[in-house]
């Protein structure tokens, strides 16, 4: 299984709504002990638990490149679109929903979308960070944004929620 966070690197993009994927893998519990190292044009590394090894990527390819980094792993361990889950932000989703989805549209994500054209398939798993919609301004602008204090405070509860789910799939 290859668990794909997503994000942009760069400290100006680090508490960004875009990068609510790299925040979680930063704070998961289960890749606290995680050794990353440069490989498939992001960072990479592998956790043992019930007893199978999982990979871990974090593109460093940007957001709207993703699937440079993401094809190039696929194409390593021979996997199939089916054992791909990937941890995006969603701004369909309410701030602080964590949802489980198997294939579909990208509303618009274009880390979603450079996956999908360059592995040639939608059809791998996203877990799905709620972000919430705009009331007012550009959507650009939005993910581009830092969280505000009240959201910031409930990013924890967040990652807890999709750690759990995570965990779900990785140890059936």
């Amino acid at each position: 299984m290859l668990v794909v966070f997503l994000g942009n690197p760069g400290s100006e993009y680090k508490f960004t709504r875009h990068n609510f994927g790299f925040i979680a893998a930063e704070r998961m519990k289960i890749l606290g002990s995680a050794k990353w190292i440069d490989k498939f044009h992001g960072k990479f590394s592998t956790v043992d638990f019930s007893g199978r090894r999982h990979c871990f990527l974090k593109p460093e390819t940007f957001m709207n490149l993703s699937g440079k980094s993401v094809q190039a792993a696929k194409s390593f361990f021979k996997l199939a679109e089916s054992e791909i889950i990937v941890v995006h932000d969603d701004i369909e989703t309410g701030f602080g929903s964590v949802v489980l989805k198997e294939g579909g549209g990208f509303s618009g994500h274009n880390g979603l979308k450079s996956i999908a054209n360059s592995i040639g398939s939608g059809n791998f798993r996203r877990l799905r960070l709620g972000i919430g919609r705009p009331v007012k301004g550009d959507v650009a602008s939005f993910v581009l944004g830092r969280f505000t204090p009240e959201e910031t405070a409930f990013i924890p509860a967040v990652v807890e929620t999709a750690e759990e789910k995570l965990l779900e799939i990785l140890k059936s």
